[in-house]
């Protein structure tokens, strides 16, 4: 297992993904603009136009040369994904995609519209090193981190799509992002934040959605989320705790070997500290598992008092797995329990189960 120094070089090296706008910081964009030729403040124009209006084909932005459109688009907008599947369910509302990247990693997102918001699941890795065994992704293992400009443009093809009323419900537009797919987020810490800041720094630079409504995914990489705090980025912190005791965490969620449900949870309510935000506690119901009564207890005794709420999911059904979602009546003592000891706690409405792209559902399947 790597040192805390260290988790983001978790994934095998492997062929770098193409540079792309997206990767690029907004002095790195000017730089990049005058090699090719152009003066400085056409970066401030493109940006305008892929980050701002969402096209994405520089052959249609008439505020650049035409001579220079091709090695623009060569050099700074190359094709991160390919689609490779779409499913979708719900009348349409909520669509998954399986892509292929460059080297034929395949990762997957998956929108969801809602009546008042539009949800984007996205990937951080192509695969999951973090081997939980009732996760379908962490059982494909590791293949590769993903680029800052390949987890951005999860979103951007989304944005796209709602934008072009290619959804149904009509023209739309991006609401939250929840960092659930594919891969453990903290373990590719730097192309994340910088996918972040990406969604959130405001037009020409990025997309200018707001870090409230994006929420952080981790299984309890300790460090990380220390520095998570110190970044400035307020956003949603969720922790994928699974249960309350670590002599069974140690098997459900094997960094736990690592980093202790104490430790942890400290880390939690740090971030909750320093930012003033929720901590949100990711909890999978497992049939006979992790669902007594004595375990809720347990977890209540852990939470209360701090800033926190808890997502109760039931289990969704992965291929070969031993494992199923609790009985409704263990579910529902479980969130009373949690209630009785003062903490907020909701069982999620799970979307996609029927098309497997739920929460831990997502293993790049063709």
């Amino acid at each position: 297992m790597p040192k805390p120094g260290e988790l983001e070089m978790v994934a095998p090296k492997r062929q770098k993904p193409p540079l792309h706008w997206s990767d690029l910081t907004v002095d790195e964009r000017k730089e990049k603009v005058v090699e090719l030729g152009l003066p400085a403040f056409r970066a401030d124009q493109i940006s305008r136009q892929f980050f701002g209006r969402l096209s994405n084909d520089p052959q249609s932005w008439t505020d650049i040369p035409a001579e220079l459109r091709p090695a623009v688009q060569a050099q700074l907008f190359p094709e991160l994904l390919t689609s490779v599947k779409a499913l979708d369910c719900d009348g349409g509302t909520t669509v998954k995609q399986v892509w292929k990247l460059f080297d034929g990693a395949m990762v997957e997102s998956v929108l969801m519209r809602y009546t008042d918001r539009v949800t984007m699941c996205i990937s951080s890795q192509a695969g999951c090193g973090m081997n939980c065994p009732f996760c379908a992704t962490g059982q494909n293992g590791l293949t590769r981190n993903l680029s800052t400009a390949e987890i951005v443009e999860q979103i951007l093809v989304g944005a796209r799509a709602l934008a072009n009323d290619e959804i149904a419900g009509g023209v739309g537009r991006v609401n939250n992002i929840v960092f659930m797919g594919m891969g453990e987020p903290m373990a590719n810490y730097k192309n994340v934040i910088a996918a972040i800041r990406r969604f959130t720094d405001d037009a020409p630079a990025g997309i200018g959605l707001s870090a409230r409504g994006i929420t952080l995914s981790t299984v309890g990489l300790v460090p990380r989320i220390y520095d998570l705090a110190k970044e400035g980025i307020p956003v949603t912190l969720a922790v994928s705790l699974h249960c309350p005791d670590d002599e069974l965490r140690d098997t459900l969620v094997p960094i736990n070997n690592r980093f202790k449900i104490n430790e942890v949870l400290d880390a939690c309510w740090n971030y909750a500290d320093v930012t003033g935000r929720r901590v949100s506690i990711e909890y999978a119901l497992i049939k006979d598992i992790n669902d007594q009564a004595w375990r809720a207890e347990l977890l209540g005794k852990l939470l209360q008092g701090n800033l926190v709420h808890v997502n109760l999911i039931p289990l969704n059904p992965t291929p070969g797995s031993i494992w199923t979602a609790s009985r409704p009546e263990d579910e529902r003592a479980f969130l009373r329990i949690l209630h009785e000891h003062g903490v907020a706690a909701t069982v999620r409405d799970t979307r996609g189960r029927e098309i497997d792209g739920a929460c831990g559902q997502l293993a790049a399947s063709v």
